[in-house]
């Protein structure tokens, strides 16, 4: 099979190894879809190793095949696998996280949140980017019929970090949403937060970001390169703030202001890996009764929730995604990608 292999310093191999065979409780999936996900930057860039490290999953500086938004069909079962558990073609996404299996968190779903380590497809083992991939047959999910191959991929990860998120904050319709980043992960947000009954007020640097965001129907634009986002949510909020705020770009600053653009008892969140922020704590959070929260992507059943969520209110996903590759064009997908300035990729195969 071929598979797009993260070499590190932005260097991108497509390799050819055997199939893979099922072992005992595991599945082959024959790939469909592969997303791509602005975490996986943090992998593209930097020497082999060090953003794992960095992430606290481990220091393996050994090449791996990229890709943690998988979506497919079942090709092959492993021995205890049983039909029902695991129907040959059935269309599934795959929770890309493998824990113990017997522990309180990964018998819920939480398997990322396992105290005994984890496997990240696509970041610590072989990902999705690729004709095959092996996964224990727990981390599958199914999927909707309604929902494509390619929207599959995105639930998978950066739209499902972004449904799991606005839940966490109880969102209602008419609060109002500032999203800050309009990547995959903040442009899902969008969608979603525009679906559930939101005023979504959209953050962004990037143009190209800013207008999708129009399209995708945010209330309002800010572009945080020409003016202090927390001064102009203020003024589109009568001055009182908004409800919720969502930072998805892991940057200081707008962290920062994702705390401090909220109303008295609002709720901001962090899902953007990496890096550090500094608050006022007093006048930021004690002052106002804010509530700060962290959410790391989603449990398996939150998955499922999510894909059929999209299905039920029929929002179209495929619309995030700027950019559609093939395998072999992994070097110029990645290139175009690291640009930070178009929607979501995704590879079909």
């Amino acid at each position: 099979m071929r598979g797009a292999v993260f070499l590190g310093n932005k260097q991108i191999e497509i390799r050819n190894s055997p199939d893979p065979t099922p072992g005992p409780g595991e599945v082959v999936l024959q790939m469909k879809a592969s997303g791509m996900c602005g975490s996986d930057l943090k992998f593209y860039r930097p020497p082999p190793g060090e953003a794992q490290k960095a992430l606290g999953l481990g220091g393996n500086a050994d090449p791996f095949i990229a890709g943690h938004e998988p979506c497919g069909v079942i090709a092959a079962r492993g021995p205890g696998v049983s039909e029902r558990e695991a129907p040959i073609g059935q269309r599934v996404m795959d929770h890309h996280y493998s824990g113990c299996g017997v522990c309180g968190h990964c018998r819920v779903g939480w398997s990322q949140l396992c105290r005994a380590g984890i496997t990240v497809y696509g970041v610590t083992a072989h990902g999705g980017h690729a004709d095959y991939l092996k996964v224990p047959a727990r981390t599958i999910v199914e999927m909707p019929q309604e929902l494509s191959f390619a929207e599959g991929a995105a639930v998978a990860c950066g739209t499902g970090t972004a449904f799991s998120a606005l839940k966490r904050m109880q969102m209602n319709g008419g609060d109002t949403l500032v999203v800050f980043g309009q990547g995959p992960v903040g442009l899902s947000a969008t969608v979603i937060g525009v679906a559930m009954g939101a005023r979504v007020i959209a953050v962004e640097t990037s143009p190209e970001r800013m207008k999708l965001a129009e399209e995708f129907g945010a209330d309002a634009v800010i572009n945080a390169s020409q003016e202090d986002p927390v001064a102009a949510i203020r003024e589109l909020t009568a001055g009182v703030g908004a409800d919720l705020s969502l930072d998805c770009t892991g940057a200081a600053a707008a962290r920062r202001a994702a705390v401090r653009c909220v109303r008295t008892w609002g709720t901001a969140c962090y899902v953007g890996e990496g890096g550090d922020v500094t608050l006022d704590v007093s006048p930021d959070m004690l002052r106002r009764q804010v509530t700060l929260i962290g959410s790391w992507t989603f449990s398996a059943t939150g998955m499922q929730e999510c894909a059929e969520f999209i299905a039920k209110k029929r929002i179209p996903l495929e619309t995030i995604f700027s950019h559609r590759w093939r395998l072999e064009q992994a070097d110029e997908a990645y290139k175009s990608f690291d640009t930070q300035t178009t929607g979501k990729g995704v590879f079909l195969l």
